[in-house]
């Protein structure tokens, strides 16, 4: 979830949360996650976040779309921003969903039917922001009927300490919660 440069990587447009994630170390953490689930021949998705310049498709109907739309530059489609951070090694076999509106990557998007259509009933996540994207992403997954598993140490918000108040109280109630060392030893298990 949004693990892109512009929002939590070199080119972070919030600083506070490109700190956190630094701290938790998400990116080597999802990282590995990711390796593990090639490895595994199980498909890979980063939910994307970007807007057009004309910002067209794209509704300021919250506090925080209002403050990131007065910056012209902010997740502007085609731009380095919009790239996945360094790391994590994306590859041709990936899927990107992209979203230019709301919080969740479920709404207005094709990635409900990207996952029907590859068979998934499980979902593993990691990125930012814990309370508030990977909490959206966590509430239509269950919606829609999936299963979720947060990845722990692959997740960060801000301020860090609230956003681990909310993986251990809201998350928590819709997802499990694991470390990305417990899934992929899980992982291996259920793929022998």
């Amino acid at each position: 979830m949004e693990l892109q440069r512009g929002v939590m990587g070199d080119l972070a447009t919030f600083p506070e949360l490109a700190a956190a994630a630094e701290a938790r170390g998400i990116v080597d953490h999802a990282a590995r996650l990711l390796a593990a689930f090639r490895a595994a021949h199980l498909p890979v998705v980063h939910c994307m976040a970007e807007f057009r310049a004309d910002r067209e498709g794209t509704v300021a109907n919250t506090p925080l779309h209002t403050a990131v739309l007065r910056r012209p530059e902010h997740l502007l489609e085609g731009t380095a921003a919009t790239d996945l951070v360094p790391g994590l090694g994306a590859q041709p076999s990936d899927y990107v969903s992209v979203r230019r509106h709301g919080v969740a990557p479920f709404t207005g998007t094709s990635l409900d039917d990207t996952l029907h259509e590859l068979g998934v009933r499980v979902l593993a996540v990691t990125g930012v922001s814990t309370n508030l994207g990977v909490l959206g992403l966590c509430v239509e997954a269950v919606n829609l009927g999936y299963q979720v598993v947060v990845a722990s140490d692959a997740v960060a918000g801000v301020p860090l300490d609230y956003a681990d108040e909310v993986l251990r109280n809201s998350i928590s109630l819709v997802a499990a919660v694991h470390t990305v060392d417990e899934i992929t030893r899980a992982l291996a298990v259920l793929t022998r």
